[in-house]
């Protein structure tokens, strides 16, 4: 019998509940979510990238990726924060990507900010990290929000970041590793203990 949240897929390995819906999940899954992200340009895409799945499916951002990484030339931040209006103004009309004006208005801005941090994006967010923790056990004991993604979010938005909550930073903190939320049964190996900063 199976955990609640875990999946069995055609290749008969045991995933986290989403991981096995469609073969876009499966190797998001398998190989990029969880796995620790550094780089301040590799964090930045995957800010962006979460402030625009805001009320939307992960999938939607995750089939666009390839769009979205051309659309803002590879998200380099330096590159970014040099857009201009009229580069606003392409983003609006590429169908490729998810065109919210106030969320490429935002991924403009953040550009900008994140080419000012003393020390830069990648060292600033993995300082939120928390410890390592044991994997959840089932779906319900995925959090939305933890005590640290509050705190990244607050300082984020200090910093003069947008499109950045409580739960987006969660999102992010799982998505690249910071913690492991792979649930308990999930085939894909835990991160080692190693992942400060």
């Amino acid at each position: 019998m199976l955990e609640a949240g875990l999946v069995v897929g055609a290749d008969g390995r045991t995933r986290c509940f989403w991981g096995g819906s469609t073969p876009d999940y499966v190797g998001y899954h398998d190989t990029e979510w969880g796995q620790p992200v550094r780089g301040d340009d590799a964090l930045f895409e995957r800010m962006s990238l979460e402030a625009f799945q805001s009320g939307l499916s992960w999938i939607t951002i995750l089939r666009k990726r390839p769009a979205f990484r051309q659309a803002f030339d590879g998200f380099r931040i330096d590159r970014v924060a040099a857009f201009s209006e009229a580069d606003a103004a392409r983003l609006m009309a590429d169908p490729g990507i998810v065109r919210n004006r106030m969320k490429v208005d935002a991924t403009l801005h953040n550009a900008r900010v994140a080419a000012d941090l003393p020390g830069g994006l990648s060292a600033l967010l993995w300082s939120f990290a928390p410890p390592a923790r044991p994997r959840p056990q089932n779906r319900a004991g995925v959090p939305a929000t933890t005590p640290e993604s509050i705190a990244m979010a607050k300082d984020l938005k200090r910093r003069g970041f947008k499109f950045v909550g409580p739960t987006t930073a969660y999102a992010l903190m799982q998505a690249t590793g910071m913690v492991d939320d792979h649930l308990a049964g999930c085939w894909v190996p835990p991160i080692g203990a190693d992942t400060a900063a």
